[in-house]
């Protein structure tokens, strides 16, 4: 033999120690102990050795065999280690991953936006139940049993005399049943109706408002809501004020507003006629200052509610109220 096993011993123990990865250890394991390995064919040829000689270099081998398979295993061990996947490596030259951070809806950022607005010009913010009864969600607005103006509130009846509210204006009853004039006063939450299609949704938000005073007139009404839109668009937006009915004020009018779009000139959002409704408003009817025992001699005031869902839609131009409510990540993370 060429070789004596100490020699490949220590030639194989040099090549582990200089091998540069997991695969050249590998071949080196084949080298050394593969079938046509070096150490193979010496163990092959022991018996040409002499009869004296066969037992020494026997266990020698064996123990030179044993003791490279330990070091090969480790070192592909050793490599494996540090030659982890690319998808695995940390890349400490790139800059830091912040985490993803949640923020407020789109809707309840024009919420706020509104009631921020209000505030400003003076306007309290008040909460009540979603859950209503008949009396403060119609019969104390003027809505008698069996009106017709109880059709278009499209309600949900939870019995004969519980509802989910179909406004926010059940919030001026309660308000003027515990506190006496002046009052000036929004009331923001979730109302509920059975519609459902591009613009409405069997739940949305609305923002009622309320001011009682004494010499309130349709002017402090006007003057109001004006203030308002010109501060949530701009005060490029002109203001229309059209006849209308609710049963809780008297006289009542819609509000549009300058479509936002197309500036008036007539597009697919306002069906062409330049003019967009964004909410309804009145001077309080006496009906209703009777049912919380005010003086109608006294005093007078006015009211006004607006779907901020809608608004929300105007604000961004959005045509389609359902995407609010289809939790896409993808539309919500423009906001």
């Amino acid at each position: 033999m060429e070789k004596s096993i100490d020699q490949i011993r220590d030639e194989a123990l040099a090549d582990i120690e200089t091998a540069p990865d997991s695969d050249s250890i590998k071949a080196l394991s084949v080298k050394y102990l593969g079938r046509k390995g070096l150490l193979t064919l010496f163990l092959r040829h022991i018996s040409t050795l002499p009869q004296e000689e066969r037992p020494a270099a026997g266990k020698t081998a064996n123990i030179t065999k044993k003791q490279l398979e330990k070091r090969f295993s480790e070192a592909i061990e050793r490599f494996d280690k540090i030659n982890y996947s690319k998808e695995d490596r940390i890349d400490v030259s790139l800059p830091g991953r912040t985490a993803v951070q949640g923020v407020l809806h789109p809707v309840s950022q024009i919420n706020l936006q509104i009631c921020d607005i209000f505030k400003r010009l003076g306007f309290n913010v008040a909460e009540g139940p979603e859950v209503e009864t008949d009396y403060y969600n119609f019969e104390a607005l003027n809505f008698p049993k069996d009106h017709p103006a109880r059709d278009m509130q499209d309600t949900f009846f939870v019995s004969d005399n519980i509802v989910l509210r179909t406004h926010t204006s059940p919030l001026q009853i309660r308000i003027m049943e515990k506190q006496a004039p002046p009052i000036r006063v929004i009331a923001p939450g979730k109302v509920y109706r059975c519609d459902s299609d591009l613009t409405h949704t069997p739940m949305f938000h609305q923002v009622e408002g309320l001011v009682v005073d004494k010499n309130i007139s349709f002017g402090d009404l006007k003057g109001t809501l004006t203030a308002f839109v010109h501060q949530f668009f701009d005060e490029d937006i002109s203001l229309r004020f059209r006849p209308s009915f609710f049963p809780f004020t008297e006289p009542s009018a819609e509000v549009d507003i300058l479509c936002v779009i197309c500036r008036g000139k007539g597009c697919r959002v306002c069906s062409q006629t330049g003019w967009l409704e964004v909410l309804g408003s009145g001077m309080v009817h006496p009906a209703v200052f009777e049912n919380v025992n005010y003086d109608t001699t006294q005093y007078s005031g006015f009211a006004f509610g607006l779907g901020v869902d809608r608004m929300a839609m105007l604000k961004y131009g959005i045509d389609d109220i359902r995407k609010f409510f289809e939790n896409d990540l993808r539309f919500l993370r423009q906001f």
